[in-house]
């Protein structure tokens, strides 16, 4: 079972310390004690935790589709040459970049500050974990 220092698991939710540490004061975070004596937290437990905080501000599109995977964020830089453009987009704390044709950046109105959604279906997701024993 993965288990999370206090420390680490602040990293991973985009906080600091002292917030995860009033979360589980709060009892909003539940947490034990290791081998070592450290506070931890247990990893299912931080998954649906952060899934739980994770707030994504609303669709502003409208549309409904099929792909579930949408990131809101703004526009940060376009680079355009006469036929193929590169777009990254900061959604929350992740980057996206996409490759478009830049016909389609100008038919957008793509340009930094400009919000907009990045939709992901993709049938190849590759998931990665870190080395060692966990």
């Amino acid at each position: 079972m993965p288990q999370f220092r206090l420390s680490e698991a602040a990293r991973l939710l985009g906080v600091s310390d002292d917030t995860v540490r009033r979360w589980v004061r709060a009892g909003q975070l539940g947490c034990a004690e290791d081998a070592a004596g450290r506070k931890v937290v247990d990893g299912a437990e931080l998954a649906a935790f952060a899934r739980a905080q994770a707030g994504q501000p609303d669709d502003p599109s409208g549309v409904g589709r099929s792909a579930r995977n949408r990131f809101v964020g703004l526009v940060t830089e376009v680079t355009a040459d006469k036929v193929m453009a590169q777009v990254e987009l900061q959604c929350g704390p992740h980057r996206v970049v996409s490759l478009m044709s830049t016909e389609a950046v100008r038919e957008l109105g793509l340009r930094p500050g400009v919000l907009a959604v990045a939709v992901v279906k993709a049938t190849t997701v590759v998931v990665e974990t870190p080395g060692g024993d966990r």
